[in-house]
């Protein structure tokens, strides 16, 4: 490890005119007789809708010798990163007296553990979720607590799904019982959330100036940014040089999907046409917070329970939602396989990106806990057992690499409490836990 002799704060930041820049890990953030850095842990919930084809995602070998199944077959070159789980369950998605509203129940539930109360009304009635219990007690060590992010707008008031309020169908994230987290489904708002000043965000002189001399949020830190870099090493310099590039490259892609107005309208238009390119794109922003150190916990809403998304770049121009009412028709059944394998593409390039990046010794994904799943097994029964639940990354001493099967009845959240411990957080219960799951670490 090479050092200047100079040590930098891990809260420092790039600054420049309406703009402020985290910086990445780099070795001088350690004091120079201290041991390698560590980097913080990370924590992620990245949730996909309407269920999954389950026979074609679960494999059939326990342990560490099983083979792929088709939907999973993308994140097969990431072996040794993933965990798959089965037998986990969320009970309190299910009816429970209330009648149908299945896809709001898995939602809402999916990372509180809650039954949700049955309202179209302001009257919500929800738990606090897995990631906020753990943004209320780490939050403080980052610019912000957590990063809520989606790829599909919804309303957040009104009946969505059977006499539920649509804040449930909108938010996996929960503050509070009656105050959920909607995610931010615009690419530019996120990228000056993280990266802009409020000067930025919300001063339209400041966006017009912004505008016409084209600068980029870099371009306005540069002089900051050569002065921290030359006091770095030249390991530190790469890694700094690799991170700018990086959020230059970021911030091209939002501009190409939505240009910066001079004014912020209300609801701006505009997302890459293609969606594996949002995906991707809103997988990034969450890449660069986590480098950052911006935030260490995320959730990601791929599509909204209900999705009436159609996938024409794959050849489906139906709607993802009422494809899943198959009624064991071969085609439809077919179509929701392929939309599954797509989101697992997209999934597997997010945690390539991870793996990619360093951070000290080791790879941010190392230092990365992030589950990847959903509140509803099978779409066509509206089943909420044997979830379709992924663990990805080697963060807490995770042992990587093997299919484990739970006993069924096991709840979901008896997962979250676990990971939440090595996070550092010690709640006694989330929702319906029972107690923490076994066999993360097993050798």
């Amino acid at each position: 490890m090479i050092l200047t002799g100079r040590h930098i704060s891990r809260r420092t930041l790039l600054r420049g005119m309406g703009a402020a820049v985290a910086l990445p890990w780099l070795d001088a953030m350690q004091p120079a007789r201290a041991a390698a850095p560590a980097g913080p842990l990370r924590l992620s919930f990245v949730y996909v809708p309407n269920g999954v084809i389950m026979d074609q995602w679960t494999p059939v070998e326990s342990g560490a010798n099983f083979a792929f199944p088709r939907i999973l077959k993308p994140l097969e070159r990431l072996r040794q990163d993933v965990l798959v789980l089965s037998g986990l369950e969320h009970r309190n998605a299910n009816s429970q007296g209330d009648g149908a509203g299945d896809h709001a129940r898995a939602s809402a539930c999916f990372l509180t553990g809650v039954h949700p109360r049955k309202t179209p009304a302001r009257n919500i009635q929800n738990g606090i979720s897995a990631d906020q219990i753990a943004a209320a007690s780490i939050g403080g060590a980052t610019r912000f607590p957590s990063l809520e992010l989606g790829c599909e707008d919804t309303p957040t008031v009104g009946d969505c799904d059977s006499g539920y309020s649509c804040a449930y169908t909108n938010s996996i994230s929960w503050r509070g019982p009656a105050s959920p987290m909607p995610p931010e489904t615009d690419p530019r708002r996120a990228f000056e959330r993280l990266f802009g000043s409020e000067e930025l965000a919300l001063d339209p002189a400041a966006r017009a100036r912004l505008s016409a001399s084209r600068k980029s949020i870099l371009d306005m830190v540069q002089e900051d940014a050569r002065r921290i870099s030359a006091s770095l090493g030249p390991p530190d310099r790469h890694k700094l040089d690799e991170y700018l590039y990086a959020v230059r490259d970021l911030e091209k892609r939002v501009a190409q999907a939505a240009p910066i107005p001079a004014a912020m309208p209300e609801k701006p238009a505009g997302v890459p046409f293609y969606f594996a390119d949002y995906q991707r794109l809103m997988y990034d922003l969450q890449v660069a917070a986590f480098q950052g150190n911006l935030t260490r916990v995320a959730t990601l809403v791929v599509g909204r329970e209900g999705s009436p998304r159609s996938y024409p770049e794959i050849g489906i121009p139906e709607q993802h939602h009422p494809l899943t009412h198959h009624g064991g028709n071969r085609e439809s059944i077919e179509k929701v396989t392929r939309i599954n394998c797509f989101h697992a593409e997209q999934f597997a390039w997010f945690l390539g990106r991870l793996a990619d990046i360093r951070e000290g010794e080791a790879r941010l994904l190392d230092r990365c806990m992030i589950v990847y799943g959903s509140a509803i097994s099978d779409g066509n029964a509206h089943t909420h057992e044997n979830l379709p639940v992924l663990l990805a990354g080697a963060g807490g001493g995770i042992r990587s690499g093997r299919h484990i099967r739970y006993a069924p009845g096991t709840p979901m959240t008896n997962l979250y409490l676990t990971l939440l411990d090595r996070m550092g957080v010690h709640p006694e219960s989330i929702g319906d836990s029972t107690g923490r799951i076994e066999h993360l670490s097993d050798l």
